[in-house]
C-alpha cells in the first residue's frame, strides 16, 4: 500500500517541483513603485501636536485637523512637517503620540506638500501578536507546533519567493497557483505531520480535492462570465502597464484559498478513520469508510459554514454598500464583485464537501492494509 500511494504521489511531487523551476523567473528584473513611475515613498513619523483648524491659509472654520508629525525615516528624519486632515466620517481620528506613515511623493523634501499621512504603524502590535500565536502553538502542540510554525513560514516564503514574483512577471496565474499550492500541499503537509502513510493518504485527498476545485472554478468562472478585474485588478494592471490575466488571478486566489481549508478537512478525516482502526482492528475498510464518513459529515457541515461566514466577513463592507443602493437581491448577486465572490465560495464548498467521501475513502483502504503505523503511534 505505500508502494502504491507513493507511485501516486511521487509523480505529481516532481511536477511541482519542475514547475516551480521552469515558471520561476530567473533573471527577471521586478520593477519597484519608482520604476513605474508611482513616485511614492513610505517615511514613518510620530504625531507630535493635534488640533482643529482651518482647511487652508486664513481659514479659521475649523473644519479640518492640523497634524504636527516629526519625521522618524525619509530624506529629513527629525524635521517636523505641518499635515492637514479634513475630518470627514472616512477620516481616521489622530491623537499626539500616534505613529503613523506618510507618504513621500519624492520631490521638494523640505515641502509639507509633498508627504501625505496614509496609515499607522502597527508593526509593534501584529509582532506582539504574533509572539502570542506562536507561544500558544508551541504550548498546545510543543515540537509538532514548532514544525507547524515552520510550515507556516515554508508557505509564506512559496507565496512571497514564488508565486508572486512568476505571476508579475508575466507568467499563467492559475498555472502558477497550481503548482504553488502543490509545493505548499507537499512542504508542509510532509514537515507538519510527517512522512508515513497517514500523511500521504492526507496529501492524496487533498491533490484530488484541490484538482477538482481548480476545474469547477475554471468551469464556472467561464459560465458566469467573471472577468477578474475588480476595482483592486484594474489598478494593479493600470500601475504595471502590461498585461496581466486577471481571470486567472481570480482563479488562483480560490486555488490557494481553498488549499489551508482542505488540509484541514483531508488530515481530519485521516487522522479519525486510523483512530477508529486503532480502537477496534477488527473493522474492514467498509465499516472504516461508513464510519469516517459519519464523523466527516458533522466536519464539512461546519467547515462549509465557516467557508461562507469567512468571506461574508471580509467583504461585509460591500455587502453593506450593496444594501444601501436600492438594488434587487438578483441584481446584487450577479454583479462580478459580489458574483466571483459567489463562485468562490460555492466552488470551495462543493470542493471541501466531496474532499470528504474521496479522503475517507483512501484512508480506509490504506488504514486497513496498515496496522502497523497504528500500533506504533499507540506505543
Amino acid at each position: 500500500m505505500k508502494r502504491l500511494l507513493a507511485i501516486a504521489l511521487i509523480p505529481f511531487a516532481l511536477a511541482a517541483i519542475i514547475g516551480t523551476l521552469v515558471l520561476y523567473p530567473w533573471g527577471h528584473h521586478q520593477r519597484t513603485g519608482a520604476d513605474l513611475g508611482l513616485g511614492q515613498y513610505p517615511v514613518n513619523g510620530e504625531v507630535v501636536a493635534a488640533g482643529a483648524g482651518g482647511c487652508s491659509e486664513g481659514d479659521t472654520s475649523g473644519a479640518c485637523v492640523q497634524l504636527q508629525v516629526r519625521m522618524q525615516d525619509g530624506p529629513l528624519p527629525g524635521r517636523t512637517i505641518q499635515q492637514v486632515m479634513p475630518t470627514d466620517p472616512g477620516t481616521p481620528r489622530f491623537a499626539v503620540g500616534d505613529r503613523v506613515v506618510l507618504s513621500y511623493a519624492g520631490a521638494s523634501p523640505e515641502e509639507p506638500s509633498s508627504y501625505q499621512v496614509v496609515d499607522f504603524q502597527r508593526g509593534g502590535g501584529l509582532l506582539v501578536l504574533g509572539l502570542v500565536f506562536a507561544a500558544a502553538v508551541l504550548v498546545l502542540g510543543r515540537w509538532q507546533g514548532v514544525a507547524a510554525l515552520a510550515a507556516l513560514v515554508l508557505s509564506f516564503v512559496v507565496l512571497v519567493g514564488f508565486v508572486l514574483p512568476a505571476i508579475l512577471a508575466g507568467e499563467d496565474p492559475l498555472l502558477v497557483a497550481v503548482v504553488g499550492a502543490g509545493l505548499i500541499m507537499f512542504a508542509v503537509l510532509y514537515l507538519t505531520h510527517g512522512v508515513s502513510a497517514r500523511t500521504s493518504t492526507a496529501v492524496l485527498g487533498t491533490l484530488l480535492s484541490l484538482a477538482l476545485i481548480g476545474g469547477l472554478s475554471a468551469l464556472f468562472a467561464a459560465t458566469t462570465k467573471l472577468t477578474g478585474l475588480d476595482e483592486n485588478t484594474t489598478s494593479l494592471i493600470g500601475a504595471l502597464g502590461t498585461p496581466i490575466d486577471a481571470r486567472g488571478l481570480l482563479l488562483a486566489g480560490i486555488v490557494i484559498g481553498a488549499l489551508g481549508v482542505l488540509d484541514d478537512v483531508t488530515v481530519t478525516q485521516t487522522s479519525a478513520v486510523y483512530e477508529l482502526r486503532r480502537a477496534n482492528p477488527a473493522m474492514g475498510w467498509r465499516q472504516l469508510y461508513r464510519a469516517g464518513l459519519r464523523i466527516g459529515r458533522d466536519h464539512v457541515s461546519s467547515a462549509v459554514n465557516t467557508l461562507v461566514l469567512a468571506y461574508a466577513g471580509a467583504s461585509l463592507p460591500l455587502l453593506l454598500a450593496y444594501a444601501l443602493s436600492g438594488r434587487r437581491f438578483d441584481e446584487i448577486v450577479s454583479s462580478q464583485a459580489v458574483a466571483q465572490e459567489v463562485v468562490r465560495t460555492l466552488v470551495g464548498s462543493i470542493g471541501l464537501v466531496a474532499a470528504v467521501p474521496i479522503t475517507t475513502l483512501i484512508a480506509a483502504l490504506v488504514a486497513g492494509r496498515d496496522s502497523g503505523e497504528g500500533r506504533a503511534r499507540e506505543s
